[in-house]
């Protein structure tokens, strides 16, 4: 409070506050608005980005008529591709779904043990914090890529990489749902001689089993577009036949690859808001 009353302060004294006159003959003043100093400040921030990235609008002006070109041959697909389609998005699937289980299921524990309410050992509580923050800091691609360095090529390495992922964002916003949760049950559980483990089953699990559920839902709509590309680095999925499609300009099968991703992801995000409005 008393730093932003300090920068009032200093706001006012160089951009001085303008007089008015009332018709009664008092006179009050009336700040001025920061606007220009904030349009001033984003054009200056606009201009530095500009010259770092090296961004020019001409080329953009020359060569934007190509992005129609292209277009134009992936709204036209070719449907006779699809049979090469089929095993890669099969195996997107798989990859998604299992990766998203594992993920969800191993989030639990660590997001009990990273609820400040719940575990009231500080140096685990931050440990297991900072385990979190690392795999959640990191994309899903480059974790893919160092687990087919580990494993291999093929679908084990993507669908490792999507359990790390899906594990690093359930277990923050779960943990974050729990500190947020009724603790009188649990209190009241352990009065009667329940064990911590026994007291958040019965008193906090109830709380948060929505929550946990429609966390786990959206994590898979997320995996489904993830493992989609995880191919780019050969851990299996529909990323393998991306990546050869534009390698060879094929835009019309790549408009098949698109167009059954997109299906797909339609299919499950209606799915999704379906469990939702049952969870609720």
């Amino acid at each position: 409070m008393e730093a932003t009353e300090k920068k009032q302060a200093l706001f006012d004294r160089i951009f001085k506050p303008e007089a008015i006159v009332l018709d009664n003959g008092h006179s009050v003043s009336r700040p001025r608005s920061r606007m220009p100093l904030i349009l001033l400040g984003l054009g200056i921030v606009i201009w530095i980005s500009i010259i770092m990235t090296g961004f020019d609008i001409s080329i953009v002006i020359r060569r934007g008529h190509q992005l129609t070109v292209i277009l134009e041959q992936i709204f036209q697909p070719k449907l006779a591709y699809f049979d090469k389609v089929k095993e890669p998005l099969l195996d997107t699937i798989k990859m998604s779904l299992l990766g998203t289980i594992l993920g969800c299921l191993v989030a639990l524990p660590l997001s009990i043990l990273a609820s400040s309410n719940i575990n009231k050992n500080k140096p685990s509580l931050l440990i297991v914090r900072f385990i979190l923050a690392v795999m959640r800091s990191v994309p899903t691609l480059i974790i893919a890529n160092v687990c087919a360095l580990i494993f291999s090529l093929g679908t084990f390495a993507g669908t490792i990489a999507i359990t790390i992922f899906t594990l690093g964002i359930v277990a923050k916003m779960l943990f974050e749902s729990i500190e947020t949760i009724d603790m009188k049950p649990f209190e009241a559980m352990q009065s009667f001689g329940c064990n911590q483990l026994q007291a958040f089953w019965a008193a906090c699990v109830p709380q948060i089993l929505p929550t946990y559920l429609s966390h786990c839902l959206y994590c898979f709509e997320i995996n489904v577009r993830a493992a989609s590309i995880l191919g780019y680095v050969g851990a299996g999925g529909l990323g393998i036949l991306i990546n050869e499609r534009i390698g060879w300009r094929d835009y019309n099968g790549l408009g098949t690859v698109l167009l059954s991703l997109f299906i797909l992801v339609l299919i499950i995000d209606q799915l999704s808001d379906w469990l939702r409005s049952k969870l609720s």
